[in-house]
């Protein structure tokens, strides 16, 4: 059987595989995209029903593509159907060479030569390199806390679509980052009562004094912050596009009837113990909220904006009787709790990936993408080269780089095998 040969496989088409094959395509190198579903699947299929982009479509873009393209104006927050139609209509405009249908089930390095050999669904392909675009939501995380024969239908928020989909009764939701605290209030608008287990997290404002909070992290240099500040790496944001975008407000998810505890730390016997943190945490989100507000203050004086004022921004409600007075253990039965989702996070999966790039923890090893083994390269990480890395405009720009860095060692090749002709 022959083995198909490309000069650089890319795996996924998502966006991070996109922006890849447009710079590649750029720079004149040869390439496949191979996708196992559909062009962006995880948009479709991967996401609940109400989801739109945490980010103004005027921002969360490719440079060379309007958001206008698929109806969605320029600040307004895309639904997921519109940013999958987005890919595929940027697909088509760049001419991508993308096989769908097609999954990886194997890459390892070819013994004695340059290059790597790769299993697939369809065959075995031969590649100088191997772009891994496989984004960072590869395994849903469910924490070893409750036992599956508990009685009580526990899913991730990856497979969660609407309120109809659960069992009647309350809903535990554990996890107060963007996608937590976005289906939290969703339960809760559907008349579910919600208790919403709160950690540690950055709370920024939706908008303030007229300009959205992505604008304010452009100007104000925090996109391009090289690495996160030490003792944040793992503090989840919490933030929403949904209903046109509004600050996430966990006082207000209170008032509305939401029950908030801490973080969710064991279990036994039908019963839940939080931390006695949620105080702490909601305190801290508003001193993160507060901080950005006195950064974009102090840069409207230094540059004299004419932006109009916002003091309103700057109130509280009161702190509710679940914060001040917090519940530490909850009875589940009791409760009247059916259904636990675990916003907690996905865990990266290279198993298929047997290739020396990767630490004792089984993470890529790399600089800005380019890893380790010479050859393999990663793309769509969080913070590969700066805070803006995980939106759909910074994997953009570090497909450009990784992109550049192909270009360059193809020279070299070429070079080496010029000089083998001439010798």
């Amino acid at each position: 059987m022959s083995v198909e040969k490309v000069a650089t496989l890319v795996i996924g088409a998502g966006q991070a595989g996109l922006a890849m094959s447009e710079h590649l395509s750029n720079s004149g190198v040869s390439h496949l995209v191979l996708e196992k579903h559909r062009i962006a699947e995880q948009w479709r299929s991967g996401r609940w029903d109400s989801l739109a982009a945490n980010g103004p479509s005027w921002h969360d873009r490719f440079p060379s593509m309007a958001f206008s393209v698929v109806g969605v104006e320029d600040d307004e927050f895309a639904p997921k159907e519109k940013v999958a139609d987005y890919f595929e209509v940027f697909a088509k405009q760049i001419d991508a060479p993308i096989r769908c249908g097609v999954e990886v089930r194997d890459v390892r390095k070819l013994e004695g030569h340059l290059g790597f050999r790769v299993e697939t669904s369809q065959g075995v392909i031969e590649a100088d390199n191997i772009v891994c675009a496989t984004g960072p939501f590869q395994r849903p995380v469910i924490p070893a806390l409750v036992p599956k024969n508990q009685g009580i239908k526990q899913i991730h928020s990856h497979d969660y679509r609407n309120p109809n989909q659960l069992p009647n009764g309350a809903v535990m939701v554990v996890g107060a980052g963007s996608s937590g605290s976005q289906i939290a209030e969703e339960l809760a608008l559907a008349g579910r009562q919600v208790y919403l287990s709160v950690g540690p997290h950055d709370r920024p404002p939706r908008s303030y004094r007229g300009r959205d909070f992505c604008w304010w992290l452009g100007v104000l240099g925090k996109w391009d912050l090289a690495a996160p500040n030490p003792g944040t790496e793992h503090v989840t944001i919490a933030v929403s596009g949904a209903n046109g975008g509004r600050t996430v407000d966990f006082r207000r998810f209170a008032s509305q009837g939401m029950l908030l505890v801490g973080r969710t730390e064991s279990y036994s016997e039908g019963v839940l113990s939080f931390a006695d943190d949620v105080a702490k945490n909601i305190s801290n989100g508003d001193d993160n909220y507060l901080s950005m507000l006195d950064e974009a203050d102090a840069y409207v004086i230094r540059n004299g904006l004419e932006l109009p004022e916002e003091p309103e921004a700057r109130l509280f409600e009161s702190s509710p009787a679940c914060v001040v007075d917090p519940i530490q253990r909850l009875d589940l039965v009791k409760a009247g709790v059916t259904t636990i989702i675990w916003a907690t996070g996905f865990a990266r999966d290279y198993s298929w990936l047997k290739v020396d790039a990767f630490d004792e923890k089984g993470e890529p090893v790399h600089q800005r993408g380019v890893s380790t083994e010479r050859g393999i390269y990663f793309l769509g990480l969080p913070w590969q080269s700066r805070r803006g890395s995980s939106f759909i405009w910074g994997v953009w720009h570090d497909a450009k780089y990784v992109a550049d860095h192909i270009t360059t060692q193809f020279q070299y090749q070429q070079y080496h095998d010029k000089a083998l002709n001439k010798g």
